[in-house]
């Protein structure tokens, strides 16, 4: 750099940041051969660290992790092929690598690494239903206000691998970290947020998913709760306030040391819904009321859970010390997500159709909110192609009767149910009283997506018609959405 720059008057006014002293890179050998106590064949430097081979894109470190049916050493070449700068292994290569005992433990020795050199503001997000979308908002808010210096999981890395994953991607430099964590069973979390460490810790809502492993909604929201666990000192707890666990999930936060802020329609809540009306482009225009101020701002994504998601987003983002107008704007400009109510208009006779894709999750909760917001979207027929909800166990049947009222307070045109588990909600839709204002509704039960597909082209997808898919991702009706967007 120039003498003359360095004299320039707005470069010595240039505020100073800690931040500018460290490095560019991602991770140097040496680097990484510290932090997992490793040694480092050569010298080299990576922008990115993948654990699959397919996904490795160049620059990347590759992490050939062992599993019970998988060795990630049988894959060195696919990963270097496609372009790995480095590889972790435990074993000697001809590949530039750092060799250590343990390629698992190396990748959370390297997640410790990265999340005790960041001075970012780290953000924890869980529930039983909304984590990624709401993880998705947070991080495109705080990443809009810090100018790109923001991080977070993506996909749905949530678990014992994606979780550090996620966090040894994250960039020295970063100002912000949001980071999704979930859940099957009692205890998963806890290992997980002692690994995020966060400074804000988010629960979106509870709802029964997961019951059959945890027995109960109280062990459901105790499951949920053992995120605050992680929290560093002085950290903040952003919890529903409508939910009927609040004082369960807000004595767990304070017994961890937390301070409380709730989120909702309540009139205690901290971050409170004043108004929501449906906007022009399907989404809703919401006012809120915190404690500094009100603010008014457009969400994109259309329904009432979507209304309650944008207050927990704002929530997290005030926690945090983020930008809440920043955070507006951001709500205004998100689509949906692959598998979680991305929109499609496909091509079908007479004209355009809407397919929402709500493929990669359901449980009961989820589905009543997809189903109400079917219900009001401008169509010319409904049509409902409703999964299996996975891990209900004793509670399955029962779960999957109780879509009968929403399918039919949506006046759903026709229901497509797909999967074992839904022969509960076709004996319950089979039953007289099931129709709306006299309007019999057509249903069909299937076992597969493949078979589903079948029905719904038998059945004749038209121009004006709205097509809901949702189902838990192992029924598998992301095909059937690749089927009719690909023909769209």
């Amino acid at each position: 750099m120039s003498a003359a720059i360095l004299r320039h008057p707005a470069y010595l006014e240039w505020p100073a940041d800690s931040r500018d002293r460290l490095p560019l890179t991602l991770w140097s050998a040496s680097d990484i051969a510290e932090a997992v106590g490793g040694t480092a064949s050569h010298d080299f430097q990576v922008a990115g660290v993948e654990m699959d081979s397919r996904d490795v894109v160049h620059g990347d470190l590759f992490i050939a992790l062992q599993g019970e049916a998988m060795d990630g050493h049988r894959f060195l070449d696919k990963a270097f092929a496609n372009g790995a700068a480095g590889a972790i292994v435990d074993r000697k290569v001809d590949w530039p690598h750092i060799l250590v005992d343990d390629t698992t433990e190396a990748l959370k020795a390297l997640a410790r690494a990265a999340r005790s050199r960041a001075e970012a503001k780290i953000i924890g997000v869980t529930g039983s239903v909304g984590k990624t979308g709401v993880k998705e908002a947070i991080f495109a808010s705080l990443e809009r206000a810090s100018r790109g210096a923001a991080h977070r999981s993506t996909r749905s890395y949530n678990n014992h691998v994606g979780v550090p994953l996620s966090l040894a991607r994250m960039p020295a430099r970063s100002r912000f970290g949001v980071f999704e964590m979930g859940m099957n069973h009692a205890g998963e979390i806890a290992g997980l947020t002692t690994q995020v460490r966060p400074h804000v810790a988010v629960i979106t809502t509870i709802a029964a998913a997961h019951i059959e492993n945890l027995g109960s909604m109280e062990a459901i929201a105790d499951a949920k709760a053992e995120i605050f666990a992680g929290l560093e000192p002085g950290g903040i707890a952003v919890i529903p306030a409508d939910s009927e666990y609040y004082e369960r999930l807000k004595q767990a936060a304070l017994n961890a040391g937390a301070q409380v802020v709730s989120f909702g329609r309540a009139r205690f809540a901290d971050v409170r819904l004043l108004d929501a009306i449906p906007s022009a482009n399907g989404g809703s225009l919401v006012t809120c009321e915190f404690p500094e101020g009100r603010l008014c701002y457009t969400v994109a994504e259309p329904g009432d859970h979507w209304v309650v998601n944008s207050l927990a987003v704002m929530a997290a983002v005030r926690a945090a010390g983020g930008d809440m107008a920043a955070a507006g704007l951001a709500l205004a400009e998100m689509g949906g997500l692959k598998g979680r109510g991305a929109r499609h208009g496909i091509d079908v006779p007479g004209g355009k159709a809407l397919l929402i894709d709500e493929s990669y999750n359901a449980n009961p909760a989820s589905m009543r909110a997809t189903l109400a917001q079917l219900g009001q979207t401008p169509s010319g027929r409904r049509i409902a192609v409703l999964g299996a909800m996975k891990e209900l166990g004793d509670f399955g049947p029962q779960f999957h009767a109780a879509l009968a009222d929403p399918i039919v307070e949506a006046d759903v045109d026709y229901a497509l149910l797909v999967g074992d588990e839904m022969l509960a909600l076709a004996r319950e839709l089979g039953k007289p009283q099931n129709t709306a204002l006299g309007k019999p509704l057509a249903w069909a039960h299937c076992r597969t997506a493949d078979e589903a597909i079948e029905l719904l082209e038998d059945y004749g997808v038209v121009a004006g018609d709205a097509v809901l898919v949702k189902g838990s991702n192992s029924v598998g009706l992301g095909r059937l959405v690749d089927h009719f967007t690909r023909a769209g």
